[in-house]
């Protein structure tokens, strides 16, 4: 099976914290730098899950870039597309519970343009859409195209709604026209996309995400898996994404709570 996924590869700065942030002060932490970005991360573990796994986008050609790419690659994942200038970056900040907020800057990543796009990258069984890539155009009409190039060589296509707040901010009017102008097979959403955008909408499967409550997947409602301590959230619900699309509803939730139980978004 061989899985493509769309959107961000970004340089994560991954900071745990060990308290509240003392503001105007120091606070402890741990610190990492890892490769990250929805789209890397559903290809990322769907290696892991033992399928073949692309990842098309935009990356960057500094150094943030270079070492996104070579830990993407580590992987096991096929990287395509074009080099710009400045990769994403992104500054998650996650809570001594494992609740995470993030700053991003998307770099180079939104400005991928439908004619950058080779065909024969989406020759693949499935392809996932990052939420993110359907914001603004250029990466917009990129994504659109995409997904046509896919499904005309007989692929199955799914998008993950990505991010309630910047929904708001790109306008959840246009964002729910994208959705349906894509016509995935298969969304991915938490109950704050879900109610932004108005969904589930008909003839589509929708997997909502719940975090440590589980998942509901197109009304087959299922607990989340036990762990013994969830060290960060982030990236669990793009593992729980590619475990889907592997091999279903149970192995969502056991990526999921692998993910959790370390800290950063990659296996």
């Amino acid at each position: 099976m061989l899985i493509c996924s769309l959107g961000d590869l970004t340089l994560d700065v991954l900071v745990r914290l060990a308290g509240p942030v003392a503001v105007g002060g120091d606070t402890d932490a741990e610190i990492r730098l890892t490769p990250g970005g929805q789209a890397a991360n559903v290809a990322a573990w769907a290696a892991e899950l033992g399928a073949s796994a692309r990842y098309v986008g935009k990356r960057g050609s500094d150094e943030a870039g270079r070492l996104a790419l070579a830990g993407l690659e580590a992987a096991g994942v096929e990287v395509f597309g074009p080099v710009g200038e400045r990769n994403a970056v992104v500054c998650s900040l996650v809570s001594p519970d494992g609740a995470r907020s993030m700053a991003a800057d998307r770099g180079s990543a939104a400005e991928l343009r439908a004619d950058d796009l080779d065909p024969s990258w989406f020759a693949c069984d499935h392809l996932f859409v990052s939420g993110y890539a359907l914001l603004r155009e250029p990466a917009r009409g990129a994504a659109l195209r995409a997904a046509e190039l896919a499904r005309a060589q007989g692929a199955a296509t799914s998008v993950d709604l990505s991010t309630w707040s910047a929904i708001r901010d790109a306008g959840a009017d246009e964002f729910r026209d994208t959705v349906l102008a894509l016509g995935p097979d298969v969304v991915f959403a938490n109950e704050d996309e879900q109610r932004i955008v108005g969904g589930p909408f008909p003839g589509m499967t929708w997997i909502l995400k719940r975090g440590e409550a589980g998942a509901s997947f197109d009304s087959d409602e299922r607990l989340a898996l036990h762990v013994e301590r969830v060290v960060d959230s982030t990236g669990a619900g793009d593992a729980l994404a590619a475990g889907y699309i592997v091999g279903g509803p149970d192995l969502a939730l056991e990526a999921a709570a692998r993910c959790v139980a370390r800290l950063g978004s990659m296996p």
